[in-house]
């Protein structure tokens, strides 16, 4: 009998009140029934964000409580290195698992040897934007189309090249920082589209006060700018001192 394949599964989750922990469960427990246990075993754990929450308790999971001030990466990089699996998805927790998706990441694998990061498509958002499900692989960086932040599935060994998520990138502009990341180091990702994982857009975020808001998103493009789009470290630091 073939022993399954292990999948380290790496969700973000802001707890504070029951709507938000509900989301966070309907994603682990959709997540659990959309593969064979024969087959495919996820390894879950959930980065807790709100610190009150209580914890998760569904079969190979755990919860942990960062004691360090938040920042997507940050977090995400805990959950890396606490884990071993060959195969590791980074997630937000308002998402929705279909039967079958990570068997069809698999198979792109297996289809393009080459291939070393990808996502799954979104029934309700990709349809809109001009990529249909089922209508094979497309490979690209374009985020929200080819490459989408909310859920991200890559073979642990680029992380050999790419080294930890940058942990500068606390919410926004961390998806664009991957996407140049990757093309910088020449590691191929696609969109696999009959891997269906519904996504609820940003349920979680749109929570926050509009201040934080701002602070979470316009805040990191100045850094993206910096790294990635030629702005100076001093440009930097200034617009960041004035939006703080």
């Amino acid at each position: 009998m073939t022993k399954p394949i292990d999948i380290d599964i790496i969700i973000l989750s802001y707890a504070k009140d029951e709507k938000l922990r509900k989301l966070t469960e309907t994603a682990i427990q959709t997540l659990a029934s959309s593969e064979s246990p024969e087959h495919i075993t996820f390894h879950v754990v959930v980065i807790e964000s709100y610190l009150k929450a209580k914890t998760y308790d569904f079969p190979n999971t755990t919860t942990v409580f960062p004691k360090v001030k938040f920042g997507y990466h940050r977090f995400m990089n805990i959950g890396i290195e606490m884990t071993k699996s060959p195969f590791i998805c980074i997630c937000n927790n308002d998402l929705e698992f279909n039967k079958g998706w990570a068997s069809e990441i698999l198979k792109a694998f297996q289809q393009d040897p080459t291939l070393a990061s990808t996502s799954p498509a979104c029934s309700l958002h990709h349809p809109e934007h001009g990529m249909a499900l089922n209508s094979g692989i497309h490979y690209g960086y374009e985020v929200r189309k080819e490459l989408i932040g909310w859920c991200l599935f890559f073979k642990r060994d680029i992380l050999d090249t790419i080294g930890k998520l940058d942990p500068k990138f606390k919410f926004w502009f961390a998806d664009n920082d991957y996407s140049k990341t990757l093309q910088k180091h020449g590691i191929k990702h696609a969109l696999v589209t009959s891997s269906i994982v519904n996504h609820l857009e940003s349920q979680t975020l749109n929570t926050k006060r509009t201040r934080e808001r701002r602070r979470l998103t316009a805040g990191e493009r100045f850094y993206y700018e910096y790294k990635w789009e030629g702005r100076s470290y001093l440009s930097y630091l200034w617009k960041t001192k004035k939006f703080k």
